[in-house]
């Protein structure tokens, strides 16, 4: 949902930690992360699809593992797995 999109972007933005290295080396750019979000609505099994390096994967891993639980998708009712990949953006 764009309401679930904001507050993602929000959560991010206000926990996101700029790593230095990637400071000093004027590292910016976007990483994207990929996750199952289960039954439960915890993400599980996130990995990146899209780096940048410079200290900004982990930090966009370690971000994500903070999340708050996100609502599973569903199936005809049903609560399913979803395979889901986020960006976020690393900008100077």
């Amino acid at each position: 949902s764009p309401g679930g999109q904001r507050r993602l972007n929000r959560f991010i933005e206000s926990n996101l930690r700029y790593p230095a290295a990637a400071k000093q080396n004027k590292v910016q750019g976007t990483v994207f992360v990929s996750f199952i979000v289960e039954k439960n609505g915890s993400l599980t099994g996130l990995y990146i699809t899209k780096g940048i390096g410079s200290g900004c994967d982990e930090e966009a891993l370690r971000v994500l593992r903070g999340s708050p639980s996100w609502k599973p998708g569903k199936v005809k009712g049903n609560e399913v797995r979803t395979s889901v990949t986020v960006p976020v953006s690393f900008k100077l």
